[in-house]
């Protein structure tokens, strides 16, 4: 199954795709209403708006520092996913968009780094809490949020996850704990982006390491490209790759490019053509 992410409303109901995510709200802070016609996606904690207009709202590391975008290693800034005020909103929005469409899928969920969240309400919950791991709390604290989004969501709720299936790395990194995240999710969504696709040892690389992930846990997976002006040809020997692996090929940003891919593999693949992973193809007879 193939699948476009976009922002343009009327690219989701184009032939070439059977599911259509609309971004209703980006890490920008932009926001759009929702539609009926796809699975409305929601960037949950990165919010540069929300963070430009008070900055209080920012996660925080010991010394204070900010996640903004104007830091190093941020390219958005992001929201302390402890703000009950803001998570309130969140989930108001996932109650909206599952109002238009019973599948909503949650972007950008976790805290921005390992060393985030120390804030006064983070140090506060913490002590709080019955952990004595500020890596468990915060696992917790997240798995708690898309726990709650789930519950209001009738259909399937999709998660996007940083692309990193390495042991551990996400827990630490952004508070993602897939094993105890899998019971609310029906489905994670790997972006695996690149501007050109002129190799893809390293994506099948990275698609094994989640295929190894979720699958002991029963977890269902699937992988998003990036299709921005990038070659057409690479683009479908990335599909072949990232759906060997992934149940779903899901590709952002660039429909009418996405929608070329996809009929030049179906039509290949009715020819007998082949795609092989070093570049060359040639007719099966």
């Amino acid at each position: 199954m193939y699948g476009v992410v976009t922002r343009n409303a009327e690219e989701v109901d184009w032939s070439e795709f059977d599911v259509g995510f609309y971004e209703v709200k980006d890490v920008t802070g932009r926001a759009e209403a929702p539609i009926s016609g796809a699975v409305n996606m929601l960037s949950c904690f990165g919010d540069n708006a929300a963070v430009d207009s008070n900055p209080g709202l920012a996660a925080v590391d010991e010394d204070g520092a900010p996640a903004t975008r104007d830091r190093p290693y941020f390219d958005w800034s992001s929201v302390c996913p402890t703000n009950e005020e803001y998570r309130a909103g969140l989930l108001e929005m996932v109650e909206d968009c599952a109002a238009e469409h019973g599948d909503v899928r949650l972007d950008d969920v976790g805290f921005p780094r390992e060393e985030y969240c120390r804030c006064d309400r983070c140090e506060r919950r913490f002590e709080a809490s019955d952990r004595e791991d500020r890596f468990d709390w915060r696992a917790e604290e997240i798995t708690g949020f898309v726990r709650s989004a789930a519950e209001r969501i009738p259909g399937r709720t999709y998660l996007t996850l940083y692309p990193d299936p390495y042991p551990g790395h996400l827990y630490r990194r952004a508070g993602i704990d897939v094993e105890a995240l899998a019971p609310s999710v029906d489905e994670f969504v790997v972006p695996l982006y690149d501007t050109q696709y002129a190799t893809t040892y390293w994506l099948e690389t990275i698609a094994k390491g989640f295929e190894s992930l979720c699958d002991p846990l029963d977890a269902s997976f699937s992988i998003e490209l990036y299709a921005v002006d990038v070659d057409v040809d690479n683009l479908i020997h990335a599909t072949d790759v990232a759906e060997a692996y992934g149940e779903h090929v899901y590709f952002g940003y660039d429909a009418s490019n996405a929608a070329a891919g996809i009929r030049r593999k179906r039509a290949d693949a009715r020819t007998g053509v082949t795609h092989r992973p070093d570049g060359t193809g040639g007719s099966v007879r």
